[in-house]
């Protein structure tokens, strides 16, 4: 199985077709997930503006607030990376699933325009929209401003 690396090679993509090595990545990373509670396994694939793909899985824990869910994983790498700035996220589970509240809002933190798609296991397309319409109203950066 192939594995998301850091950063992995550079990719581009068409805006009218679906980011196929984005999908094979997410998905391979939802086969790593640590999910002995729920047996919900998540995987990311992001693609940052700079062609780099990030990616992250969820692990639960015990001490269920702990957890970490694949989207806020693969994110957060990017940050570490330095990369702030992200075009396309792929998230795949099971059966689809869109994100949870807490990883729509972290998205939405750094790029409410970036495309979102939700595939389930075999590669099957759910959602395709955007960050701004899955948390419309958001509380982002400039709800802090004056």
């Amino acid at each position: 199985m192939r594995q998301c690396r850091m950063p992995m090679r550079k990719i581009t993509m068409k805006n009218d077709t679906l980011p196929q090595e984005l999908i094979k990545q997410a998905i391979a990373m939802m086969k790593i997930a640590y999910v002995p509670y729920s047996n919900y396994p998540v995987g990311a694939a992001l693609l940052s503006d700079g062609g780099k793909v990030f990616c992250g899985c969820n692990v639960e824990n015990a001490s269920y607030p702990l957890t970490i869910c694949a989207e806020r994983n693969a994110v957060f790498q990017a940050v570490a990376a330095g990369e702030k700035n992200f075009k396309t996220i792929v998230i795949a589970t099971q059966n689809g699933g869109a994100p949870c509240g807490a990883c729509r809002q972290v998205m939405v933190e750094f790029a409410p325009q970036m495309r979102v798609i939700t595939v389930d296991a075999q590669g099957q397309v759910f959602l395709d929209t955007t960050v701004a319409d899955l948390i419309p109203h958001y509380f982002g950066p400039t709800s802090l401003t004056d």
